[in-house]
């Protein structure tokens, strides 16, 4: 198998619903992800998948998903209700609490599969960092 990675950025806030602190606020992040991208073959010209492939479609859904708006727990009433107050607030809704660590598991296994569909490539690991410090991975 050979392996090539796409850096990615996006902004966006969050809160981490029963967090013993600080973050049970509503706060953000300057958020880099590493999508790594696998194939048996290369292609003609040497690739696994041209990187601007993987920014277009993985950088793309961050963007109109993602960036510069609140990703949060759907079953987080309270901050939707504070969110709710904002006249066209940009909101997606997870169905897990938005650590740095369940955001990368649901990037790998709910949103790239479908996002990749038809490249011949597969998604094989992400990493979200979420400070210099900070990071989290999922893999296949």
């Amino acid at each position: 198998m050979i392996n090539c990675t796409r850096r990615l950025t996006f902004c966006a806030g969050h809160r981490v619903l029963g967090h013993e602190n600080k973050c049970s606020n509503l706060h953000g992040h300057n958020y880099t992800v590493w999508i790594t991208a696998q194939a048996t073959d290369l292609d003609g010209i040497g690739r696994i998948i041209d990187f601007s492939v993987l920014k277009a479609r993985m950088g793309g859904w961050l963007e109109t998903e993602w960036d510069h708006g609140f990703v949060l727990f759907d079953q987080d009433t309270e901050a939707l209700a504070a969110i709710s107050c904002v006249a066209q607030q940009k909101v997606y809704l997870m169905p897990s609490n938005p650590t740095v660590e369940n955001m990368a598991q649901y990037l790998l296994t709910v949103i790239a599969p479908s996002l990749m569909d038809g490249t011949g490539v597969c998604i094989t690991r992400v990493v979200i960092g979420e400070t210099e410090n900070c990071s989290a991975e999922a893999s296949l």
